[in-house]
């Protein structure tokens, strides 16, 4: 497994994952990011991101049955593993300590 530190797009790349379940191929990854983020997302950028998440050890893919519509090439399906899951809990308890830190942050949030 390569290094474990986990970028801010790759965090966005692997909620995004654990959100879509069984239907987390690349451009659906895509398209969902573009939806919540409301920023451009580049199929490439997202794919060597999916290879990078892969060799950390955060996610597993495999292939999907060929179909007509995409000329009988076969989609890639993307899950979060344990170890995935549990960095994304590291993750966000951290950033929630941290905005625990921001004392006007701490009021009650209307």
């Amino acid at each position: 497994m390569k290094g474990t530190n986990l970028g801010e797009f790759e965090e966005v790349v692997l909620l995004t994952i654990a959100a879509l379940l069984t239907e987390a191929y690349s451009v659906a990854i895509c398209d969902e990011i573009e939806r919540i983020t409301d920023r451009k997302v580049k199929l490439g950028v997202v794919h060597s991101v999916l290879n990078r998440l892969e060799e950390k050890g955060f996610v597993n893919s495999q292939l999907g049955e060929a179909t007509k519509v995409r000329g009988g090439r076969r989609k890639r399906y993307f899950e979060v593993t344990h170890a995935g899951k549990a960095t994304l809990q590291k993750v966000k308890s951290q950033r929630d300590e941290l905005w625990k830190l921001i004392p006007e942050f701490n009021l009650k949030m209307i």
